[in-house]
């Protein structure tokens, strides 16, 4: 289910930083009831001993004023936040919340919620055209020769993004449907030239991508990927991706 939340800025209101992320994360949480909101930040969904959110969110589209000087971003006019999850229940708490409050706090930042459209999108068979709405992460944690760790991201086109995208989606699967996830590998062809975006998320560099994809595979998985994100970190705002020709708002 993906869900269109309209909002405008407050004229008054101080500009939002560019790395955003957290801020759309915490809103959020803020705006689900607590007993909610505790069961999917201290546990979520479990498996194998990790834990899924399951939900994912997009950046904040519509037309932009970037002060690189100050570090901050505006919206004069609308935007859009895309929120997708198979959870209904979180689903209608968020909404009601939002709807009821009218406002979406981010850090300092007010915006009144205009309106919130829902879309139910479906994986009809084994391929899948989708637009990314945030950036596609995709990463390996490597340890060094000298010692340490590192963090190895990957771009769509490589072997070990379909890879890391597969049984990514597997668990978020398992972990939400409570049984096996489908047999069979999810490929991801990009259908333009990928674009990388650095960004971080409470400090830590995040790179991920976004570009027009083709995805191919079980079609459980393909849904999985359209309700709960596609590739890791979907509850921080990456990898909310909504069907090609889908949107509603």
């Amino acid at each position: 289910m993906h869900a269109y939340i309209k909002l405008r800025m407050e004229p008054s209101t101080p500009a939002v930083p560019i790395h955003y992320n957290y801020l759309i994360q915490s809103a959020i949480y803020a705006a689900l009831p607590e007993e909610t909101a505790a069961r999917l930040h201290d546990g979520g969904f479990q498996n194998s001993g990790r834990s899924y959110k399951m939900f994912a969110f997009s950046r904040l589209l519509g037309r932009f004023n970037l002060d690189r000087t100050a570090g901050t971003i505006a919206f004069p006019e609308t935007a859009t936040l895309v929120v997708t999850s198979p959870d209904v229940k979180f689903f209608l708490a968020l909404v009601n919340n939002l709807l009821s409050r009218n406002r979406l706090r981010l850090g300092q930042s007010i915006f009144r919620v205009e309106e919130v459209r829902f879309d139910e999108q479906f994986a009809d068979d084994g391929v899948l055209a989708v637009r990314t709405l945030s950036p596609v992460v995709a990463y390996s944690t490597l340890l060094r020769p000298e010692g340490g760790r590192y963090t190895c991201y990957y771009q769509p086109g490589e072997g070990e993004f379909d890879k890391l995208i597969t049984a990514n989606l597997a668990k978020k699967y398992q972990a939400f449907h409570g049984r096996q996830a489908p047999e069979g590998e999810v490929r991801v062809r990009p259908l333009n030239r990928p674009r990388l975006h650095v960004t971080t998320y409470k400090g830590t560099v995040v790179k991920g991508y976004t570009c027009p994809l083709q995805l191919s595979g079980p079609k459980e998985l393909l849904q999985t990927a359209l309700d709960a994100g596609l590739g890791g970190k979907g509850s921080m705002g990456y990898g909310c991706v909504e069907k090609a020709g889908g949107r509603k708002a």
